[in-house]
């Protein structure tokens, strides 16, 4: 597995010396490919445990984008990468899955750079994840990663928020329309130390979800909790996770821990809220009647 404090260090390094934003600013052709290997029981059960999946039989959803962040964070620390990873912010993730994937799974997983576009507020790179079984695509990921910097009146749809790492969900200006508020379902209550247990369950160590003291350094005055923490924790409360086989999901505003939030859902989508702060919205897709039946339900 791709060491991804080591990859964090890396971009560290690397980001002062590029320039978002430049002009004629191209993607370079990589991929980065972690070879079919069994799933690690330990970390996939820790995984579970903090985020709420109970299915002991099937993969969550979210977990094949935590295997292959960390070849993401290879690519895009790489020196021909042309964003800098420092202030990257995680804008949206869509995820779709083909099939079931189970626990004694061997997926191969590729990640690459798809596209590279202007943004309002800068630039945005779609990451892609996609897992095979033997060669077979049986899910994928795309992840939009903005960089800020001054731009030409015109240019694209806003985003914003400051990171130092693209694990962090930013306010993003690009949805500025109301959003109406779905019913109410539970309250939950984040511990200050949830950025930790994430991240030890995840491998993403973030300084800015760790300490008050560490979030402090890049602009927040607390730790924050991991973007991909909230949309797992959502999916798993959503009545049979197994069934859905996709989601949207967008990242609006940042949990500052500890908190108190409130999951609101209905029947199609999901949102993350707080204080009257919208931190998150999801739009969920169900298998159809015969993706259904393959996967063995009725």
């Amino acid at each position: 597995m791709p060491s991804l404090n080591a990859a964090l260090v890396r971009g560290a390094v690397t980001s002062p010396f590029k320039r978002a934003g430049r002009p004629g600013a191209t993607l370079p052709a990589d991929r980065a490919v972690l070879p079919a290997a069994p799933i690690a029981a330990g970390p996939l059960a820790s995984y579970r445990r903090i985020c709420g999946f109970t299915e002991p039989d099937t993969l969550p959803l979210t977990y094949p984008h935590v295997l292959g962040f960390p070849l993401a964070m290879r690519l895009m620390t790489a020196r021909r990468f042309p964003l800098p990873v420092v202030g990257l912010v995680h804008t949206w993730i869509e995820i779709t899955r083909h099939r079931t994937l189970h626990p004694t799974d061997r997926p191969e997983l590729t990640v690459y750079a798809e596209s590279l576009a202007p943004h309002r507020r800068g630039t945005e790179v779609t990451m892609v994840t996609e897992a095979r079984l033997a060669g077979e695509p049986v899910w994928e990921s795309r992840s939009g990663y903005l960089s800020r910097h001054a731009t030409h009146p015109g240019t694209g749809p806003a985003g914003t928020g400051p990171d130092p790492a693209p694990t962090h969900t930013g306010p993003d200006p690009r949805n500025t329309a109301p959003v109406p508020e779905l019913p109410a379902v539970a309250e939950w209550r984040l511990p200050g130390d949830l950025g930790r247990r994430y991240g030890a369950a995840s491998g993403d160590r973030n300084p800015i979800h760790l300490y008050p003291l560490t979030a402090r350094l890049f602009g927040f005055p607390r730790a924050i909790a991991h973007g991909m923490w909230t949309v797992a924790r959502c999916l798993a409360e959503t009545p049979d996770p197994h069934g859905v086989h996709g989601v949207r999901a967008d990242f609006r505003a940042p949990v500052l821990l500890p908190a108190t939030v409130t999951y609101a859902a209905d029947a199609t989508g999901f949102q993350l809220r707080s204080a009257g702060r919208l931190h998150l919205t999801g739009r969920i897709r169900r298998a159809p009647g015969p993706a259904a039946a393959r996967d063995g339900r009725s």
